[in-house]
């Protein structure tokens, strides 16, 4: 697959991701947001909850297990850590979560994966 192909397919897991999050009650307060550190791929708010949300698309449900690492956790956390100035409130729990995604599945929403 090709770089342009890859991105398009990118981007339309995360429109599905943003539109099942809001059925689940969350605002979108970002999408791919890049600062140095990386990029987080989805900001969203539910009360008092912050997440920053990875997502993660494979084309075959059994290779979602292997779409996220430490590595890639690691960048999601070192972004957030520089965005959480523009969108968090004093009182806020703040998280990292993950959305995996597959052709005719509904999205896994994994929450809380990553503790520094």
């Amino acid at each position: 697959m090709n770089r342009a192909a890859a991105e398009a397919r990118g981007r339309r897991a995360e429109r599905r991701a943003a539109w099942w999050l809001r059925l689940h009650g969350w605002r979108i307060l970002g999408q791919r947001l890049r600062v140095a550190a990386g990029e987080v791929d989805l900001v969203a708010r539910r009360g008092t909850t912050l997440a920053f949300i990875e997502v993660k698309w494979r084309e075959r449900p059994e290779d979602l297990d292997l779409a996220i690492d430490q590595w890639r956790l690691r960048r999601v956390a070192a972004a957030a850590e520089m965005l959480i100035p523009r969108f968090a409130r004093p009182s806020d729990e703040i998280r990292i979560d993950v959305m995996l995604l597959a052709p005719k599945r509904l999205p896994r929403h994994l929450v809380h994966v990553w503790q520094p």
